[in-house]
């Protein structure tokens, strides 16, 4: 077990652990149904504008500060601009709200796909009965599932960084991508598939007619966008940090922002379709993924095989973005730790982090998306359920705020703080596209983001 920081012993496995930290459920089930709900053609245009204006800079600066700090976002801020460490404080809290839920949801996800390996037999579960029984009214159950996907996620991050997290990303991500391809193959070889590659790529924009429509889709996206990229979560500086210094960052950001581009691709290819071949609303939201797929499983042939395969593929992605959590915000306290004159002790850390990981999501389990009134205290902010507190204070605010608060050091405050850095690996070709990106398109896109966020969540 590694009792320092540790650091990543291929540039491979950092690709792929911080694609697995990127690829998640933001990507396998958020996306779907906020690009149904963005109106198809139109949310997936101004997703790909935005990973390329937006998306691209923030995680080529991500990486670039980390690899150069070697530290976590705290320290790394405040080795930029003294005056900017708060950016850092505020980053590290994010992967601490995430992981409030995110375990609660592999719970979920783990109880699901031990019910497909037990559909072999036979077993058949009626998908709306089998949803309501797992997420809305059995807080005691989905507090044992949700127990069980933590430990595995603390016992993946106790190996550290080399032996636990890059060995598991290494073999998960190249599985999910197969998954992947195969699901997205099957589900548009369904009568009726055509009509959604329709709503995915033919114009049409509806909802985009108007300016609040427009700036509507816009925020929708860019939110997806932070929480998709895993962008101003602490976590990608923190895999920068581990990374070496001879690496090529400007074609592992590439890497990294089309591959996660291509899985919400992929992901949508093998739901949105699916869900127009059996009549199914494609931004139904939780339900999408917990009922509308299993419906379709169901019902299809072969559905068997298929439903433990795309249960799988879930559980992939869940478990390696609640490893890039858990590791973004221990990073941050090793580095304390360090700068302390103590040793970095990831065992202790990571049994800490994993206790706070344990309380944020005893309390989203119980509370079962708000169904329950064991918790009810907790709905604060405004918000009506324990999940949407900790999603509307990271996702609703503070991704996106940081963001924009990285782009302004980076593009105005400290112009050219990275360039040493990208070109120890590189000419630094995009350097143009970068710099008018970080200093003009990222933070008007981004205060577009910000504003629309919080007027998303509290109106």
């Amino acid at each position: 077990m590694e009792q320092g920081k540790g650091q990543f012993e291929s540039n491979f496995g950092f690709l792929m652990a911080s694609l697995g930290s990127a690829i998640g459920l933001g990507n396998l089930w958020s996306f779907p149904y906020k690009l149904g709900a963005g109106g198809g053609f139109a949310f997936l245009m101004i997703y790909i504008i935005l990973i390329i204006a937006v998306g691209y800079p923030l995680m080529l600066s991500e990486i670039a500060i980390g690899r150069k700090s070697q530290k976590a976002a705290i320290q790394a801020f405040e080795e930029i601009n003294p005056k900017f460490k708060f950016n850092g404080v505020l980053q590290t809290i994010v992967p601490f709200f995430l992981l409030a839920f995110y375990c609660t949801f592999g719970g979920y996800i783990t109880k699901y796909l031990v019910y497909s390996v037990k559909a072999f037999t036979g077993s058949k579960v009626d998908p709306q009965a089998f949803f309501e029984a797992t997420l809305l009214s059995n807080g005691g159950q989905g507090l044992i599932w949700m127990t069980i996907f933590l430990v595995i996620t603390i016992v993946i991050v106790l190996g550290g960084v080399s032996g636990g997290i890059e060995r598991f990303c290494k073999v998960a991500m190249p599985a999910l991508f197969l998954i992947l391809i195969v699901m997205a193959i099957r589900g548009n070889t369904l009568p009726g598939a055509t009509k959604g590659l329709e709503f995915l790529f033919a114009p049409h924009f509806e909802g985009m007619t108007t300016a609040r429509g427009f700036f509507d889709t816009v925020a929708l996206a860019g939110g997806q966008m932070f929480f998709s990229l895993s962008l101003a979560s602490g976590c990608l500086i923190a895999y920068g940090s581990y990374l070496d210094k001879t690496q090529n960052l400007e074609k592992n950001a590439l890497i990294i922002v089309i591959g996660d581009s291509c899985a919400a691709l992929l992901s949508a290819l093998a739901i949105v379709p699916v869900c127009f071949a059996f009549g199914i609303e494609p931004g139904a939201g939780p339900g999408l993924l917990f009922i509308s797929m299993q419906t379709v499983f169901n019902q299809m042939g072969g559905g068997v095989f298929f439903g433990f395969l795309f249960w799988l593929l879930v559980f992939f992605a869940a478990l390696t973005s609640s490893i890039g959590m858990m590791e973004g915000g221990i990073s941050a306290i090793l580095d304390s730790r360090i700068k302390a004159g103590k040793s970095a002790n990831r065992f202790t850390v990571t049994l800490l982090m994993g206790a706070w990981g344990f309380i944020g999501n005893a309390m989203t389990t119980i509370d079962c998306l708000g169904a329950s009134d064991a918790v009810s205290w907790f709905h604060i902010l405004g918000q009506s359920s324990v999940l949407d507190v900790w999603d509307a204070v990271a996702e609703g605010v503070l991704m996106p705020l940081t963001g924009l608060i990285m782009a302004i050091l980076i593009g105005w405050v400290a112009p050219g703080y990275i360039d040493d850095e990208v070109e120890r690996g590189s000419n630094f070709k995009s350097k143009g596209f970068f710099n008018f990106c970080i200093k003009y398109i990222g933070p008007l896109f981004m205060a577009m983001i910000v504003y629309g966020q919080v007027t998303a969540f509290w109106g």
